[in-house]
């Protein structure tokens, strides 16, 4: 019987925890599920204790909450091991995991996801969607490897810089403005405003401020998909980033703001430890394509 703690069980653990139960743990891994049964029940044999409530969803212990950052970091170095001796042997591989916003997963990744399947062949890129203020906790907290961050201040050492998103208002083609070049935010006070949640409402609050003009949303909206079917259907306008284009049905149009508005996007890794090998890689290639600044 194990004595000591290994990597397959820390390996196992952080699955469980990340994927919400055994099985989806299992396909993660590329194992049985009863591998990741056994591998957790000797780590818990080791440890003394149980580390995760058998639930649906499985959810760490207090124990577990504990140990899992230091889970995350065995399991980090490992990987970054092997990857360091696969790039110096001819290329990068393994599993970056990405997080980033709504937007961002529909206009800016897949033009980036298609440069690094081409420049690192043989590392996966496995992407999180979430909301603005959720993507700098998953990073610090090791449940992504990389981040798309919004507005990020401070600015990690080494991080990519990406084109600002500018802010647009979303309107019907049949509004009277949907035509224009550009739409001052003050002529919007005849409709109902519909404000998304996220973490543009401080860029669209500062536009108006800057206009002189009273700020007044009518709806506040969650889900960004819900906020365009309302645009759609003609129960307001909006203002929202361009990178929501691919999303929009060929009914309703982006127009430019005006005062202008925009968020600025950081492609990262943690700010407190070291990146992996692969991290580095994929901002390597960045650092040349279209729409990138270079690192800061």
């Amino acid at each position: 019987m194990a004595t000591e703690v290994n990597l397959a069980q820390l390996r196992a653990l952080v699955a469980v925890a990340d994927a919400g139960g055994f099985g989806a743990a299992a396909a993660e891994l590329g194992v049985s599920q009863s591998a990741v049964s056994h591998a957790v029940a000797a780590l818990e044999r080791v440890l003394g204790a149980p580390v995760l409530h058998r639930g649906a969803p499985a959810r760490p212990t207090p124990l577990g909450e504990r140990i899992l950052p230091h889970a995350r970091t065995a399991v980090a170095s490992a990987t970054a091991v092997r990857t360091i001796a696969a790039h110096h042997s001819g290329g990068l591989t393994g599993t970056v995991r990405l997080a980033a916003p709504t937007t961002v997963c529909q206009g800016l990744l897949p033009g980036l996801l298609r440069d690094w399947r081409t420049e690192h062949p043989r590392l996966t890129v496995r992407v999180f969607e979430g909301e603005d203020d959720e993507l700098g906790v998953w990073l610090e907290a090791g449940t992504v490897d990389a981040a798309v961050l919004v507005d990020a201040d401070p600015v990690p050492p080494g991080a990519v810089a990406l084109d600002a998103d500018s802010m647009h208002a979303l309107l019907r083609r049949d509004h009277p403005l949907a035509g224009e070049e550009g739409v001052d935010v003050a002529d919007l006070e005849d409709d109902d405003f519909l404000l998304s949640e996220g973490g543009c409402e401080r860029h669209i609050r500062d536009a108006y401020r800057r206009a002189g003009v009273r700020f007044a949303p009518r709806h506040r909206i969650r889900d960004l998909n819900t906020l365009i079917g309302m645009v759609h259907a003609g129960v307001g306008v909006s203002v929202m980033p361009a990178l929501a284009q691919p999303m929009l049905p060929a009914d309703c149009v982006l127009v430019p703001i005006r005062p202008a508005a925009h968020r600025t996007l950081t492609l990262t890794g943690p700010a407190s430890r070291p990146w992996s090998p692969a991290v580095t890689g994929l901002l390597a290639t960045v650092h040349g394509a279209p729409g990138a600044t270079g690192p800061h």
